[in-house]
């Protein structure tokens, strides 16, 4: 009876040891148990008048700052709830549980953040909001909010997307990389996004700045990048930087490195993740003094043109400096090359002239156009321009109709957004000229 009492104690005192666990006050997960309401209630009904107040009710106006964040950081709207609830119910089934364990992993994001804080003191304090949004982003970051999307984040091997139309067709093989086990990696990959100056929208700079968080999260979690982008690009490191030097300097290529399903030859999208990674990891390979090394890619300017240049000659990537680089682009741009029915800075143009006919030094694709105001302003843009644009046959000349006025000056620029079939933008250039009298 004795040793049974002191057993009966033991068992008790180990009972009173363990402490429950404290919830992390800066990993918020409100946001999911408040769609798995709304979404039940929305389910419940086809009256899509009571589904938008349950959505809004139950789920918006109890939503988090975070939710507010991620709502606007993708532009979601209420109509893109309703229709993935409508849409894809097998598949929100799939994901319910896995979502329902966001609160459970708080204690791995914080041992992320602190191996991410030793490898850079200066860290500033962010919080984590896990949300539910409508397949935009499994992962951002407003200011010093870490905002996950966990519709995406969460998922794993066994989500069902059988349901999805073909613009969502690309998260199928995202889903097969079991994202729900590489959180704390994406956490800590957005959270470098809350310490980061901000973005400059070029190709470059955004590479730059989305490699960097996935480098430095490698870095900090001793781990390698879960994402395939990262092994695929090391497989095909060379022809990716050849490609790359030739496609960055125009942004209409964004979506075939970064963010979007844009075709390009590796069959693969986000490579710019690689490209911006392996930037990073040659830098800190040259770097003699690392932790500075860690400290000037998560500080980088990107406003400063110069200090991104330097980072990137110093990394040694690319096969020649920025600017030679893009000396070769410019030389292959085409060119505006004559205006047919006037000379341009014609001080004398007839106010009868009905339409203006652009030629090309090459063909171009033959429906990508741009035109803009100039430094005049909408004063000076031509009247009358919008029904009737034409292509000829061969896609060398481009004609608008104007209405013109006499004795007024006229601008009209003719913007990048022009291309070849090869997506190699036109030499912006502006039409200047002055009608006569009469």
């Amino acid at each position: 009876m004795k040793n049974c009492l002191i057993a009966l104690l033991s068992v008790l005192a180990f009972t009173n040891c363990k402490k429950p666990k404290s919830p992390n006050k800066n990993v918020i997960t409100s946001d999911i148990t408040n769609f798995w309401v709304a979404y039940d209630k929305i389910t419940s009904t086809q009256d899509s008048a009571l589904q938008y107040q349950y959505l809004d009710s139950l789920y918006f106006k109890k939503g988090t700052i975070g939710l507010e964040g991620i709502r606007q950081a993708r532009n979601y709207t209420p109509q893109d709830y309703i229709n993935a609830i409508n849409n894809y119910p097998r598949f929100w089934e799939s994901i319910r549980e896995n979502t329902l364990q966001a609160s459970d992993i708080s204690a791995e994001l914080q041992g992320g953040i602190e191996k991410f804080k030793q490898i850079y003191p200066d860290l500033k304090p962010a919080k984590i909001y896990f949300t539910i949004g409508a397949f935009r982003t499994g992962g951002t970051t407003i200011d010093s909010l870490v905002l996950i999307g966990s519709e995406i984040s969460m998922t794993d091997s066994s989500t069902i997307t059988s349901e999805f139309p073909e613009n969502l067709s690309h998260l199928q093989s995202h889903f097969a990389t079991n994202p729900n086990k590489h959180l704390v990696f994406l956490n800590v990959h957005e959270y470098v996004h809350t310490q980061q100056n901000p973005r400059v929208f070029n190709i470059l700079s955004l590479t730059l700045y989305e490699g960097v968080a996935e480098f430095v999260a490698s870095k900090a979690l001793g781990v390698s990048s879960p994402n395939p982008q990262i092994a695929f690009g090391k497989k095909h490191a060379e022809r990716i930087r050849e490609v790359y030097e030739t496609e960055m300097f125009y942004n209409n290529n964004l979506y075939k490195w970064l963010d979007g399903n844009a075709p390009n030859e590796f069959g693969m999208r986000d490579l710019g993740y690689y490209v911006g990674y392996q930037i990073c990891e040659n830098y800190y390979q040259q770097a003699d003094d690392k932790a500075s090394a860690i400290k000037t890619m998560i500080e980088l300017d990107y406003t400063n043109e110069a200090a991104v240049e330097d980072f990137v000659a110093k990394s040694n990537y690319f096969s020649a400096p920025l600017a030679v680089l893009y000396q070769k682009f410019d030389e292959k741009r085409p060119t505006v090359i004559a205006i047919k029915q006037f000379e341009n800075n014609s001080k004398s143009v007839s106010p009868d002239t009905k339409e203006i006919t652009i030629e090309f030094s090459r063909a171009l694709t033959g429906h990508h156009t741009g035109v803009d105001f100039g430094d005049l302003g909408q004063d000076a843009f031509p009247k009358g321009t919008l029904e009737g644009r034409r292509w000829s046959d061969d896609n060398l000349s481009w004609t608008i109709p104007v209405a013109l006025e006499p004795n007024k000056k006229y601008q009209i620029l003719i913007s990048n957004n022009f291309r070849t079939e090869e997506s190699i933008p036109l030499k912006p250039y502006l039409i200047e000229f002055k009608t006569s009298k009469e």
